[in-house]
Order: structure tokens, then sequence, then C-alpha cells
């Protein structure tokens, strides 16, 4: 199949035929002022040396010039390619707690900012992986599906907050369930759940998902965030959350419940406290990951032609500017031209 990638410029061909007509009207009147001075056959004598077939085809060559160069601008590409490329990534599913227990700021300056914090830092050592961002507390939603665009991921982890889910709660299994299917269907590709929460208030089927995740080929890597003595619940308007009897609620981090999941996904579980060792740890996990190569096909549909063109082109004017209009005398024995 043969195509122009920029056929606007083949309207320029027009100017072919116009100079065409241009340089025939101006023999004719050429020859009309050769017949005021006389006999044609006296006055090609009286000029031995000129010679109208070499000006002719030097006219010739500068049209054929021109309209390859206008063949050139416009790009002539035929066939099609396949190119293949190897890549390497995994791809990374990143599950967040947002429900109200970790606004706790138990970890400074809470558990929900510290886990954004280091989610954003993650995200910044990646280059040809993919992410997926996915928010839950009660219920789960998938904020980002799996993709290489990282600023999307940082614009959207940014807004994450309790307002994310309006169901409260801390539903682990539908969370892992949800993150999972956002996964490609690529088996030779590392793929990884990374999973921050505090683990409270969780309902039931996080280890039976975890183990269904396991099978997929999936690791889950778990980050508690939070203290085992726990804190109040900030409500924003400087109060904190209590029970029906008035009582200031304090949440706790459920570390039982993280080690479980992160056992039966075949991970690690990781303490996010105060110092940067969780993200050290995380980081090193990640980069042990297997990131075999992935053989993608890259379709081009057209492959690029005008360097024949262009070619051709250098050839046609270095021919026009070797032919001169006069008779050459040191090639006079070579009757190329009358």
């Amino acid at each position: 199949m043969f195509r122009f990638e920029s056929p606007i410029y083949l309207y320029l061909l027009i100017l072919i035929p116009v100079l065409v007509a241009l340089y025939v009207l101006l023999q004719y009147k050429m020859k009309k002022q050769v017949l005021k001075f006389g006999d044609p056959t006296l006055m090609r004598e009286l000029m031995p040396d000129v010679s109208p077939l070499r000006r002719h085809v030097k006219f010739i060559l500068m049209m054929l010039a021109l309209g390859l160069l206008i063949l050139v601008l416009a790009r002539p590409q035929y066939g099609t390619r396949n190119e293949e490329v190897k890549r390497s990534g995994i791809e990374v599913a990143i599950a967040v707690d947002v429900s109200n227990s970790m606004l706790c700021q138990d970890v400074s300056p809470s558990r929900l900012e510290k886990s954004k914090m280091i989610v954003s830092k993650l995200v910044e050592q990646f280059d040809e992986d993919k992410v997926e961002l996915v928010a839950f507390a009660g219920s789960a939603i998938t904020l980002l599906p799996m993709t290489s665009d990282y600023v999307s991921a940082k614009m959207f982890l940014d807004q994450l907050n309790p307002a994310t889910i309006s169901i409260q709660g801390t539903n682990v299994a539908e969370a892992i369930t949800r993150a999972t299917a956002g996964f490609s269907k690529k088996t030779n590709v590392g793929r990884a759940l990374i999973l921050i929460t505090d683990a409270e208030d969780n309902e039931e089927g996080a280890i039976e998902a975890a183990k269904q995740a396991k099978k997929e080929g999936i690791q889950i890597f778990v980050l508690s965030v939070g203290t085992a003595q726990g804190g109040p619940i900030p409500m924003g308007d400087g109060s904190f959350k209590k029970d029906l009897s008035g009582n200031v609620v304090t949440t706790k981090l459920n570390e039982q419940i993280g080690k479980g999941i992160a056992q039966a996904g075949g991970g690690l579980y990781v303490h996010v406290d105060q110092t940067d060792l969780a993200q050290a740890l995380l980081e090193k996990e990640i980069e042990k990951m297997q990131k075999e190569d992935i053989s993608q096909s890259m379709y081009s549909e057209y492959d690029e032609q005008f360097v024949a063109v262009a070619l051709l082109l250098f050839i046609v004017l270095v021919v026009e500017l070797c032919i001169m209009e006069r008779k050459n005398h040191v090639f006079k024995k070579f009757k190329l031209f009358s």
C-alpha cells in the first residue's frame, strides 16, 4: 500500500505544467526572433556551438528535479513494517485504606498522609512499570486503571481522603479483589499488590482473597500503618470521634491481620512507623521482583521511502549540471546531442 504523509505538497506539481507552458512560449518567441534575422539553417551554421537539444534536455531534467523535490516534501510511504522491541517492567496495584481510622496521628503527620508519602516516593522510582490506584474503606473503587501515566497517579493520590469512599469500614477482601482485577493477563511480567491499611474493623474474606491472588501470580505486600497503642480519630473540627456513650474512640493497629494477608499472598509484611525503614524495605522488595523482558511487536503502518526519491533527485541534479547548453569540443567525438 502506498501513500503520502503530507499530500498537501503535491499541489505544487501544478507548477510543472505552468513552467512547461512558459518554456514552450519562450521557445516560440525565440524562434520568431531568429526568423527575423534570416534563414534558420543559415543561422545554425553561424552559431555552430549552440545546441537547442541540450537546452531542452536541461529543462526536462530541471522539471524532473522539481517534481522529485515535491515528492520528497510529500514524504512517500509504502508497505508495512513490524518492529520488535524489548521492554522490562512490572505491574503494581496500590490499594490505600481511606477509612476514618487512617486519620489517626499516631504516625506523623497521620496514617493516611504517611501512606500517601510512601506511595508518591515509590511511583517516582517507576520507569517502564505500570501502576493502578485503588481506594477502599467499607467498599473499594478503582481510581486509576493500570497505566504508565505517573502524573495522573500522583494527582489522584493527592486527592485521597475519607470522603473518597462513602461507606466506612475496612473491607480488605473487596480491595484485593478489585485491585487484582486490574492486572493484565500477561504471564511474563511481575505483578504486585501493595496494600496499605491499619486493618481495623476488617471484614471477613481477606485471607481467601489473598490466596486467590497468589494463585494468579500476584504478590501481596502489606504496609500496616499505625501503632499498637493507637490514638484518637480527628474529626476535622478540632474534636475527636466518640462512641455512643460519649467516650473518645481509640484506633489501634491490627498487625495480626496484616501479617496473615501478607503470608497468604506470598509477599512481605512491613510495619510503617515514624522512620523511613518501611519505604526502604518496600523499594528493595519491588526491585527484587522479576522484571522479564516483554517482547512487544510495534506495528508501523507505513515505511518511509523519501530517501530513495531524494537520492534520485541528487542524481538528476548532477546530470543536469554536467550538461552545458553549448557544445563541448572536448567531447565532440561523442554524438549524444545534435
